[in-house]
């Protein structure tokens, strides 16, 4: 007998752990499984600012919710939040690869250090938080997002940038394309575990300080056939697919949530 929606959206008993999940994007995605039914542990370097979300988001819906302090750029920290995971919750059925941070450098401006941190913190990190939480995964056939960007597979348009402080640095994108390719090699050596391994690539959605420029905002608007900037609730729809049982049928995609920016 087929499921209903509902049936097949109902992530009830469920557990969710999201990296960067108290963040601008982040609360969207957490708010998405609360409300659908799924225990989180919300994860970042800001443990107050997930402790806050998690009392939120605890207050709102009937599901438990646990803040744990990560350090991506730490191998230590991300076996610590493994450990610390284990000891709230004996299966992980979502792992969302969220959490970022790095600095606006152009290609003439980024150095070394710079390219090294943005490799490590979009790519390296989700490589690793993978490989430690494989086993939790491997017991529930759980299921693996990460989220990447419309810069992972298209190119800024240099005349966007101009005279401003919103570059997009060339580690970036180079850094989400190589989730983009390692989503689909998980996809395919992860399928004899029964594992899902998707990935979502969201643009334009820039953070409220940077929406204060309504000159740029409007140029940022108009290269996408929306003609707008993504909001955070624009990505819900999108989230619940990928982590439920209504996409069991996808697997190795990339959804981009981009208001058709890539299209042309």
């Amino acid at each position: 007998m087929s499921k209903t929606l509902r049936e097949l959206m109902d992530l009830t008993g469920k557990n969710a752990l999201i990296t960067g999940g108290a963040g601008y994007l982040g609360t969207a995605m957490c708010e998405t499984l609360a409300e659908l039914g799924a225990n989180l542990v919300i994860a970042s370097r800001d443990r107050k600012k997930c402790e806050n979300k998690c009392t939120e988001l605890s207050g709102k819906y009937p599901i438990r919710a646990v803040p744990i302090e990560l350090d991506l750029l730490s191998k230590e920290s991300i076996r610590n939040c493994f450990d610390e995971f284990r000891k709230h919750f004996n299966t992980l059925d979502i792992l969302i690869n969220n959490a970022w941070s790095g600095k606006k450098n152009s290609w003439e401006s980024i150095p070394d250090e710079d390219w090294e941190y943005d490799i490590n913190m979009s790519l390296n990190s989700v490589f690793r938080m993978i490989k430690t939480f494989f086993p939790l995964l491997t017991e529930s056939k759980g299921n693996i997002l990460s989220i990447t960007s419309m810069y992972g597979h298209v190119a800024p348009d240099y005349r966007l940038y101009i005279g401003n402080n919103y570059s997009n640095p060339p580690s970036y994108g180079a850094a989400k394309a190589g989730v983009i390719q390692f989503t689909k090699y998980l996809s395919s050596f992860l399928a004899p575990y029964h594992i899902r391994v998707n990935c979502l690539s969201p643009g334009a959605y820039p953070h409220k300080p940077t929406q204060e420029d309504k000159v740029f905002m409007e140029r940022l608007s108009g290269k996408n056939p929306l003609n707008r900037i993504g909001e955070p609730d624009d990505l819900k729809g999108a989230v619940a697919l990928l982590c439920t049982d209504a996409g069991k049928y996808m697997t190795g995609q990339n959804i981009c949530v981009d208001g058709g920016w890539a299209i042309w």
